[in-house]
């Protein structure tokens, strides 16, 4: 639930994804296009890698460059950002954890 603090801000307690009103498959697909997302733009921080470098690497045009970019996350689907962290030399792997307050 949102709280309000003495300075008139809003918080949130809780998952902020759940405060948007995402239902739970969209916030774990955000989540994980997120997480993705960031460790491509490690691989190009640390590849030093151009907006015409990532253009000839990915094979897409500069418009997508700059979506990728700046984390416009509605215009990739999880399945491009893989063959993206692909193309980039990374190897994806999934992991999956127990969440201690997971319903049994």
């Amino acid at each position: 639930m949102p709280k309000r603090s003495e300075k008139d801000e809003y918080r949130v307690v809780g998952s902020v994804l759940e405060e948007l009103g995402l239902d739970r498959q969209a916030a774990l697909e955000l989540k994980l296009k997120a997480a993705l997302h960031q460790k491509i733009l490690q691989l190009v921080k640390r590849r030093r890698l151009r907006a015409r470098d990532l253009e000839r690497i990915l094979e897409i045009q500069q418009p997508r460059v700059s979506e990728l970019m700046r984390g416009k996350l509605s215009t990739l689907s999880v399945a491009r950002l893989l063959l993206y962290a692909d193309l980039l030399g990374a190897e994806a792997e999934v992991k999956l954890r127990s969440r201690a307050h997971a319903a049994a």
